[in-house]
């Protein structure tokens, strides 16, 4: 873990990020990837946390990235909770599994908190992400979207940032409308890149 810096993405480093992203993403979740072009758009979004927007830099090469979004749950006496949500999150393929990606994710976390923010919710792996406190979401009465109860939501986390922010609350989680992009425009920024070639594999969401 030598020669680590986490540090502000900027402008400079947009494609280089970008294709991080793309390089990470590609083929896992679906037939090519979209996130390289969500983390596009997501930067203009008001919703957008630019002071959560980190790079992780391993001797001067950009290795990792994580950054987070504003939403609110809708609870069910109509009112609001402001939270975050996290993402897209990544290491470079070849150093996936090494203890990079918790470590960009707790700083970011930490950050998150100093800023004042209660309480972080988003789709993840609990096997990774619990490690660094998230549980799922269900048991602190958080729905995801309009989702029905009965139905198996594992996948959708939830972590504090203020001890008992969430106590008493219920109601659903509402996904950033910046994350649903048009697949057509995501392919068309796409042909900004080196081709690659889209596989449908075992295991893929899409």
């Amino acid at each position: 873990m030598n020669n680590i810096t986490i540090r502000s993405e900027e402008e400079k480093d947009f494609r280089e990020v970008e294709n991080l992203i793309r390089e990470s993403f590609w083929n896992v979740y679906r037939p090519g990837c979209l996130e390289h072009y969500v983390i596009h758009v997501l930067r203009d979004d008001p919703a957008f946390v630019k002071e959560l927007d980190f790079v992780m830099e391993r001797g001067g090469r950009i290795i990792g990235q994580n950054m987070f979004v504003k939403t609110v749950i809708k609870t069910d006496d109509g009112g609001e909770v402001p939270v975050l949500t996290m993402g897209p999150i990544c290491i470079t393929p070849p150093l996936k599994r090494q203890g990079f990606g918790k470590k960009i994710l707790d700083y970011s976390l930490e950050k998150a908190k100093e800023m004042g923010f209660g309480a972080v919710l988003f789709e993840g792996n609990i096997d990774f992400y619990g490690k660094s406190g998230f549980d799922a979401a269900y048991k602190f009465g958080i729905r995801y979207n309009d989702m029905p109860e009965d139905e198996d939501t594992s996948f959708f986390l939830c972590k504090e940032l203020k001890e008992g922010y969430l106590k008493g609350v219920k109601g659903a989680y509402q996904t950033p409308k910046g994350y649903l992009v048009d697949e057509k425009e995501a392919e068309e920024f796409d042909k900004n890149f080196p081709p690659k070639e889209k596989l449908k594999l075992p295991g893929q969401l899409f």
